[in-house]
Formats: structure tokens, sequence, C-alpha cells
């Protein structure tokens, strides 16, 4: 039967009923070319491209790109194979196909959107924080309308949509028409089957990953592909991606290098990790508040250069408390840092242990400490305790959970996508440690506050700045709530004997030209009780995975526990070090020099200040390089072997005795 419109001779003969699929390929390949264009130009000034890197660039993106196009248009393309000939030739059917090239249309339009927002804010393609943001759909979907004019925006993009589609009519309105033998529609099934199977077997995420600027390896991919190769691969098996040592090596290596006045290892222990403390001072049956803030980088205060005007009270108290000066948080969201000051762990690659579902519990844990000597035991959040796996996580290592659904709604005075106001959630705190106080138990309770996010709102009147009008405001008014907490705090009769810890959970940015520049991960860490801690500042470089080890030493704590962190007071200055890292790339620093590994067994090493530098000069140091595999592997071989069953155990055992 003759066609209302003769394919041309190509389509005829080759591609028939697959020339819409090609259409809507070929437009999806340019708008991902164009998009990296943009990335590129962006960033250009900020990030040290260089034109060498371009053909690169676009060559590796060009092969993701045409990698998603295949996975996305495949049932497009299954659909054309496959369908009846009649129902092909369909008004229904033609009226389908406009519909779904309208939405392909729309979904690349409002994909590159989102993907321009993700990029201002983490400067990097979508990844495992994309996969974060699905899930979490309340917050993420109420911080999004908060912070963005969303409804003009989805209009917008849905006229752009039509708007395309209105340009490419003729292309698509002639392959709508087009037909196909059987041969031809069996051959083109065979094809693409062929084409995805090996495609899915023969290329990964490694080949984007080619530069040592992490800029370069970013533009390289392709944000939807990265965001799905997420859903498969949650988690990096350190053996299989990252350069190793021999086992006893590298568990010689940690028991040397977490050698330090007080502490052995324990007779018990599993893992070169494990670590009995005897202190040599006395005890001291001090409450412990622990503040974790939202994003507080070290660069807002004036200490650190920052604006005066922002963080006057975190100035204040770190003036009058013990004040680390060289403080690093391990990672960029949230769960890192949670991990880190609870677990004293280093970074692993993969999702932080916070996350990783069905083994984030029956830790030896910060909070099982405490607990075992007494203490009520706490995690206080400001939002809603199942994001991000928080309130499973705790309760499932030693701590009582009490996040916003605690909460009673009479009680919350102002509250957004992220929770309740900082001031609030510090009401709610004070009330917790009065009734423990009224009881006759010391309390330690760990604090995440939500106030320093976007949409960077919170009560008016508290700062000069206006709530909503940007980043700067939300600190001016962290701070501002921090003081009001120590200032209420101050009238209780427990405050005397309470040590409140002032500590971020990561940067508010944390990207650079190089891997993990490290500036981008300092953060303050201050100990603040005036009756017991006398005010000093201490310059030993150290982390989050520390302040678990440092905390119980000034208390005088015995404790054994699987803690890679180290006492910051009890070691020389020259001998400290940070463990920063991301998702896959995981760092060492020790002051001088910045010991990078990344998947496919790579590893770098470059000189690094902790002022920045524009400049990165690589050398080589055996030994540091050693140590830092070493760190990284106990500590990936302790989460992998043992993610429950020994921590449960030794703590059992340590009770006993």
């Amino acid at each position: 039967m003759a066609t209302t419109n003769p394919p041309n001779a190509l389509n005829a003969r080759i591609l028939g009923r697959q020339s819409f699929t090609l259409v809507l390929g070929v437009v999806c390949l340019l708008w991902f070319t164009g998009f990296r264009v943009l990335l590129a130009a962006w960033t250009a000034f900020d990030t040290g491209l260089s034109w060498s890197s371009l053909p690169g660039i676009f060559a590796r993106g060009a092969l993701y790109d045409a990698l998603f196009v295949l996975y996305a248009t495949a049932p497009i393309a299954l659909w054309s194979a496959t369908a009846p000939e009649w129902l092909w030739r369909s008004r229904f059917h033609r009226t389908l196909g406009w519909v779904v090239a309208f939405f392909a249309l729309y979904g690349l339009l409002f994909t590159s959107a989102a993907e321009a927002l993700f990029w201002e804010e983490f400067s990097v393609r979508f990844n495992f924080i994309a996969i974060d943001y699905l899930v979490y759909t309340h917050e993420v979907i109420n911080n999004i309308m908060e912070s963005y004019p969303m409804v003009p925006i989805l209009v917008g993009l849905g006229v752009v949509a039509a708007s395309l589609l209105r340009l490419l009519r003729r292309p698509i309105a002639r392959a709508l028409q087009q037909t196909s033998t059987g041969r031809q529609r069996l051959a083109s099934m065979a094809t693409l089957l062929t084409v995805v199977v090996l495609s899915v077997w023969s290329v990964d995420q490694r080949l984007w990953r080619r530069s040592s600027n992490p800029y370069v390896t970013e533009i390289s991919s392709n944000g939807p592909y990265q965001l799905f190769a997420a859903f498969r691969k949650n988690e990096l098996d350190f053996e299989q991606f990252y350069p190793t040592l021999e086992h006893r090596r590298a568990d010689a290596i940690v028991v040397e290098s977490m050698e330090s006045p007080g502490s052995h290892s324990s007779p018990f222990a599993d893992s070169p990790a494990w670590r009995a403390f005897t202190p040599a001072g006395p005890q001291r049956r001090l409450n412990v508040v622990l503040v974790m803030v939202e994003s507080l980088s070290a660069r807002f205060m004036a200490r650190f250069g920052g604006d005066p005007t922002l963080t006057p009270r975190v100035d204040a108290l770190a003036e009058q408390g013990l004040s680390f000066e060289q403080f690093y948080a391990t990672g960029t969201r949230t769960t890192r840092g949670l991990e880190a000051v609870t677990l004293s762990i280093p970074p692993t690659p993969g999702r932080s242990i916070v996350k990783r579902l069905g083994r984030e519990t029956g830790y030896r844990s910060l909070g099982t400490v405490f607990g075992e000597r007494g203490y009520e035991v706490e995690f206080h959040y400001g939002g809603r305790g199942y994001f991000d796996n928080m309130n499973a996580f705790f309760a499932g290592n030693g701590y009582t959970t009490v996040d916003q659904s605690n909460v009673p709604e009479d009680e919350i005075q102002f509250e957004n996508a992220w929770g309740m106001a900082d001031e609030d959630l510090y009401t709610q705190v004070l009330a917790r440690g009065d009734r423990a106080h009224n009881s006759g138990e010391p309390f330690f309770f760990h604090v995440m506050t939500t106030s320093n996010h976007r949409p960077y709102t919170f009560p008016e009147g508290r700062v000069a700045l206006a709530s909503g009008s940007g980043r700067n405001a939300a600190v001016q008014y962290t701070d501002w709530a921090i003081g009001d907490l120590i200032d209420r705090a101050s009238q209780r009769p427990w405050f005397d004997d309470t040590v409140f810890v002032i500590v971020a959970d990561h940067c508010a940015s944390s990207a650079g030209k190089v891997d993990l520049p490290i500036e981008r991960y300092h953060i303050p860490c201050i100990l603040y009780c005036p009756k017991h801690i006398a005010p000093e500042r201490i310059e030993t470089i150290g982390g989050q995975i520390d302040l678990a080890p440092t905390l119980l030493g000034l208390m005088g704590s015995p404790y054994e526990a699987p803690f890679f962190g180290r006492d910051l007071r009890s070691l020389p200055a020259d001998q400290g070090r940070a463990f920063v890292g991301t998702y896959q790339v995981l760092g060492l620093y020790d002051g001088g020099v910045m010991t990078t590994l990344s998947p496919v067994k790579r590893a770098a090493q470059r000189v690094e200040r902790a002022t920045g530098s524009d400049h990165a000069v690589a050398i080589e140091d055996a030994e540091l390089l050693d140590r830092c595999i070493a760190y990284y592997q106990v500590a990936s071989d302790f989460f992998r072997d043992h993610p429950v069953t020994t921590g449960l155990r030794i703590a059992s055992s340590s009770v006993a005795r």
C-alpha cells in the first residue's frame, strides 16, 4: 500500500520507522553539546580550563551523550520496531508521536535547568547528591519551591518546548509517516539490542575521569547518565577501585600511626583501629551539647579573614574557649560530618555509613561511650530525621532521636522546607537539658541545625540582613542563634558543668580547581566551658574524626572503641593530619602535602597550603602515600567486614570487664 507522503530513498531503505527515533536522538545530542559549551564557558575563567583540554572534553562528552540518548530512546525505538502497521499509520499514533516529542523536549529542557541549578550549588554534574534529592521529595520540593519561582520557570520551559516543537514540525511530521518492512523492523530491533548490550558491558564511568582538574572531568560527563549510574552503584569497593597494600603492612602502618599517650591496641580487637584509652588526668562528668552547624565555613569568621559582622558571637566563643585553628570537614555532605564525628572514621568511598541502608547500625559510637557512663544520649535535628536516614543511624548507634516530628506545632515559631528555625531547635535542647538535670543524669546531646541552608529564611528582626536574602544573612542568623543559645543556657543550673561544642558539618562550597582543595574543607571547631576549659588556640591539624577522642580525652573518660581519630591536645603540632574526601576521591592532608586516591587505582600528591594556591606542584612521597592508602584500606575493610557484630561484641566485652 502506498504511503500518503513517500519516504525518501535513505529512510525507506535503512531507517523507515526509526526516523522518528533518529530525529529525537539528534536533537538531544545537539542540545547536550550546547549545554556542555555553556558549562565550559561558565567556568572557564575560574577553573583553569585550557584550549588543549577542550577536544578531550567534547570527545568523551559526546560518547556519554550518545550512550544516554541510546538508553533513553531505546523504548521509542523498540516501539517503532514492534508496533502493528495499522496502529502505526493511525491518526491516534501520529498524535501520540507529537505528544511524545513535546514531553521529550520538555524533559530535555527541565533536566538542563535542573543541572544548571545543581551545578551552581555543587559545581558537579548529577551524582549521589541528586539521588538523595529525588528520594527526599518533601524537603527538596519545598526547598525548591521556596528558593526559586518554579511556576514561571515551568511555564517558561513549556513555552520553549512548544517553540522547539514548532521548529521541528517538518522533520517530525515526515518521520511519523515513514513505514518499514517486517525485515527492516526485525533488523532494527536486533541492532538496537546488540548495541545496548555491548555498551552496557564495555563502557562505564571510568572513561570520563581522565584529568586532574575536577571541572574537566565533570564537564566531560553527561548529567542524566551520571544520575542513572549513581542509582546502579552507590558504593565503591576499595580493593577493586583504589591502590592497596598487603593487608598486614596496612594494619601495621595504622597501628603505628595511631600510637599516642594513654592509648594502646585493644586485646579484643579484630581491627587495628580498635584502641583502649586510659586518661592521665581526673575524670570529669560534664554535660556535652555538641552543636553541628549547617555549612558554617571557617571563611565566614573574622578570625579567619571573614566579614566581622557575620559571626561575632562564634568569634567571641573561639576567643573564650578551646579553638582548633586548622580543623577540616571530612566531606561535602551533612551525613559525612555526622559519620565522622559519631564514629571517628575517615570518609570511605561511596555513600556515608549513615546512608548504607541495612548496614548503618550496631557500631560503637561516641554516643555508645557516653551511654555506658550513664549519660542521657540524644540526637536532635531541626528537620525530619528520616531525611538522609539520620534517625535510623542514630537510633541504631546508642542515641534517642528527637526531631521536628516530636515537637508540638505551637512550640515552633518559624519553619521552612528544611525544618524549624535554629532558635526553636535550641529551645527544645534546653528543655531536654533541664529534664535530664532534674533527673540527676548527665547528658550528651548531638544537635544538627538547618537554618544555614537554601532558601536561607529565618524569623525576621533577628539580624541586620533580611531573611531569604542569601547565604550571608543565614550565617548571620546562625551566629545570632548560637549566641542566644549560650545566653539562655547560662541561666540554667547545669551551665557551668556543660561543654558546648560548636563545629560545622561541612563548608558552604567545596569545589575548586583541583581535587579536594583543602581551604574549601576548613571549618571551625570550638569547645566552650568557661569553668573547666581555659582559652587556648590549638594549631595542630585535625578534622572531624578527631573530635570524639579529643572530647573524651578532655573529660578524662576511659574508653575502648574503633576510633581512627586522635586527641589533638596531646599531639605535637607537626604530627597532625586531616582526612577529606568526596564520594570517589579520598585525601590525606598533613599540612604541606595533599595525597589523593581515586578510582582506577590512581594516586596523586601535590604541595598544598591551607590558604590555597593556583599552582599545584606534584611531588612523590612514598611513605605518606602508603600511610594514606593504609588508613583508607583499613577503614573500608572494617566497615565492609564488620558492619554490626564486631561493634556489639567489643562493646559487651568492654562492659563485662
